[in-house]
């Protein structure tokens, strides 16, 4: 499905999870690199807002559908996909560069956060291996000559495949910046996912998930941090149903 932000068609280009892990096994295999995002309400909220974000997504070779309602408005529009989550992501893709031998650097929020992380993946996929963990300061500037300095680490480690978990929009700016540093490295933007591994961070539990209440849960647990987020949200959503109901007709049309 196509969203228009700000003039700009932002489109879910990996509609199932078998088509993810063939492309990135395909990529990963080639030594070719790559930027992942993962598509939310929220994302499009912020790409009205944020120039630098909407330049970094047109960057990115990957994008899934993170977040029911992307789901159910590509249902809507006659272009069904798939809810793949970067939190959801992180074991299959860290099994794929398992098995290729590819190494995997982990960027996140704090050393605590990433070498928990780092021990959790390491016990949980046999034969992985992480290389680099980074935690970026505070203030930091994802597109910078400090990112540079990040991305020239990164790529010197031998990393391959590399989790980056600094929320949106610094992470697929980030990603977008190492397409261009370190071009054999596949950059994937995971949110709080490595926090969650970490357990650093509670995740909602799996009935929330399964009934589509994850935002619930965490707004309930979280409402100064994630309130406003998720007003922002509901109420960009009836416009952006809409507009898929009138994809689906001009399709029918055409």
């Amino acid at each position: 499905m196509d969203f228009s932000v700000s003039g700009q068609k932002v489109s879910v280009n990996v509609a199932t999870w078998a088509a993810l892990q063939a492309r990135v096994t395909e990529r990963l295999a080639q030594r070719q690199g790559f930027a992942l995002a993962t598509l939310n309400l929220d994302h499009l909220v912020k790409l009205r807002g944020l120039p630098r974000f909407r330049a970094a997504y047109a960057a990115q070779d990957l994008v899934t559908a993170d977040g029911n309602p992307i789901v159910w408005m590509s249902r809507l529009a006659g272009r069904p996909v798939e809810l793949i989550p970067g939190s959801d992501a992180i074991l299959p893709l860290a099994r794929i560069a398992a098995r290729l031998g590819v190494g995997v650097a982990l960027v996140g929020s704090t050393a605590e956060s990433l070498s928990r992380a780092k021990s959790y993946l390491e016990r949980e996929v046999r034969d992985l291996t992480v290389v680099c963990t980074l935690a970026p300061p505070m203030g930091f500037d994802p597109d910078s000559p400090e990112a540079q300095a990040l991305h020239e680490q990164i790529a010197a480690s031998g990393a391959g495949l590399c989790f980056v978990a600094l929320g949106a929009p610094k992470q697929e700016i980030f990603a977008a910046s190492g397409r261009r540093a370190a071009p054999a490295v596949g950059y994937v933007s995971i949110g709080a996912g490595l926090d969650f591994l970490a357990g650093m961070q509670k995740r909602a539990p799996a009935w929330a998930r399964r009934l589509a209440l994850e935002w619930l849960w965490r707004a309930l647990n979280s409402p100064k941090r994630l309130g406003l987020r998720y007003l922002q949200c509901l109420a960009i959503l009836p416009g952006q149903m809409l507009r898929a109901a009138v994809q689906r007709f001009r399709s029918r049309q055409a």
